[in-house]
């Protein structure tokens, strides 16, 4: 349910599993994994600061729950990489990339280049992700292949290389659809469309036609209840850019307020 963004699903749950396991070990046993969701979930809806929180304290206590921990760890940097906080999940890292070399397993190597394309400089990270999706071809685990071609994507139309992004993005789009992955979807969508993509079906006009991709990809994620600040950690933005976004938006959709936003989307 965390995977597919099923909040409700995924809230019915978490509380069954606690009901289940009250006080005593098995409550302990399950508490990392509960909190792995949760910080999955917030991820998915691009809910950023909510899923640091919530994977950065597993990631500071593994004795709850190693396997758990350890597997969090590139949920938990990209939520904070997305805000700007990358920095300080070094140790973690480290401990996840030893613990890849001894599993020797591709799709955990995979994810060890996807962490480190996160946080390379230009020159280096899209050689990262490259050698990541390639370990992840074939390997059985679409959702972290898509994951990994969703980052690519993102990366690639914020290098301004919009045409070059289409197809990771529409590879990650298709993914994520077979997996029901909505919320990731979605997101793999409105990267699509913003860098310049034909949709599959012809759209008909609506109150956003006349927005740049910019501003329909903001004013999209504001009418879903995301603060500036989600939004700019999701679209790897400063909140005053998103906030200028806005302010240029209003206008044009003849609104005041970011509340009227969803009755337009």
């Amino acid at each position: 349910a965390a995977q597919r963004g099923d909040e409700a699903a995924c809230a019915a749950a978490l509380r069954a599993a606690e009901a289940e396991a009250q006080g005593g070990a098995p409550a302990l046993s399950g508490a990392p994994w509960r909190r792995w969701a949760t910080g999955l979930l917030d991820l998915g809806h691009g809910r950023a600061e909510e899923a640091f929180t919530a994977l950065d304290t597993l990631l500071r206590t593994p004795d709850l729950g190693e396997v758990s921990a350890l597997r969090a760890v590139p949920d938990a940097l990209e939520a904070a990489v997305r805000l700007r906080r990358g920095e300080e999940l070094a140790e973690p890292l480290a401990r996840f990339e030893r613990w890849a070399e001894r599993a020797e397993r591709d799709w955990a190597r995979a994810l060890v280049l996807r962490c480190h394309a996160l946080l390379a400089p230009e020159e280096l990270a899209e050689r990262f992700y490259r050698e990541a999706l390639a370990l992840h071809a074939g390997g059985g685990r679409p959702w972290d292949e898509a994951r990994t071609a969703l980052l690519y994507g993102e990366w690639l139309r914020r290098a301004r290389r919009k045409s070059e992004a289409r197809a990771p993005l529409r590879a990650a789009a298709r993914a994520f659809d077979l997996l029901d992955a909505t919320p990731w979807a979605a997101r793999a969508r409105a990267e699509l469309d913003a860098s310049g993509a034909a949709p599959a079906e012809p759209r008909a006009r609506g109150p956003l036609a006349g927005l740049t991709p910019q501003e329909n990809q903001i004013v999209r994620l504001a009418a879903q209840g995301l603060s500036n600040r989600d939004i700019a950690a999701q679209l790897f933005l400063s909140s005053r850019t998103v906030g200028y976004h806005l302010y240029k938006a209003y206008p044009k959709l003849g609104v005041a307020s970011r509340g009227e936003l969803a009755a337009l989307v």
